[in-house]
């Protein structure tokens, strides 16, 4: 029962809608604007970089907290850490990219994503976090960094598995192959936009 009521806690923690909150303290409807997605990179492109730190920011726990703290409930309810974690941290990224607060249509998951993770599985995300930031500042694209870092966490998880010291189970193997791939399918409609050569970036002219 516990482990309901922890999952049930971290999809609502998830499902706060932090970019579209922001957004209207600055009296702005961010889903009426650039891209029209309720995350941090449209509100950097929205509202500016000073209004999307604490989007991030929140994102980010909003994940942490559901895995490494949330799941706790699961913990004393006879769940293994590991397996309350991944059950709780998916819950807030569902919340997150389904926010029933907007009519079920939130972000794309990647900060909330990141932060659940950080709660698993540190050492992957400071790589991915690493690769994202290099995508980034190579294309100046979000997209593409958040794809890069993605396409990263299977092979990062697998790799320190296997080459170090770290262990990281099959479950949790598993949950970066099921998060890369559930990561480009909320970006797909990107995807098409970086094909068709239309994708929003932080260039000059490109707003």
């Amino acid at each position: 029962m516990l482990i309901i009521v922890a999952v049930a806690l971290g999809f609502a923690l998830g499902s706060i809608p932090t970019a579209y909150l922001v957004g209207r303290l600055h009296g702005v409807d961010i889903r009426k604007h650039g891209s029209g997605n309720v995350g941090m990179t449209n509100a950097w492109r929205v509202l500016g970089w000073k209004a999307a730190l604490p989007v991030g920011i929140v994102d980010v726990l909003k994940g942490y907290l559901a895995s490494a703290w949330v799941s706790r409930l699961g913990v004393v309810g006879g769940i293994d850490p590991v397996y309350a974690g991944i059950l709780v941290g998916t819950a807030a990224i569902l919340g997150h990219v389904f926010t029933p607060w907007l009519g079920f249509r939130g972000g794309k998951g990647v900060a909330t994503g990141a932060g659940a993770l950080l709660g698993l599985m540190p050492v992957p995300v400071g790589i991915c976090a690493a690769v994202f930031a290099v995508a980034v500042l190579a294309t100046r694209t979000v997209s593409v960094g958040s794809l890069s870092a993605a396409a990263a966490l299977p092979l990062a998880v697998l790799l320190l598995d296997r080459l170090t010291g770290l262990s990281y189970g099959p479950a949790l193997l598993w949950l970066s192959v099921g998060l890369a791939a559930f990561v480009f399918w909320t970006h797909r409609s990107n995807i098409r936009r970086l094909l068709q050569g239309e994708e929003l970036s932080f260039r000059r002219g490109r707003r």
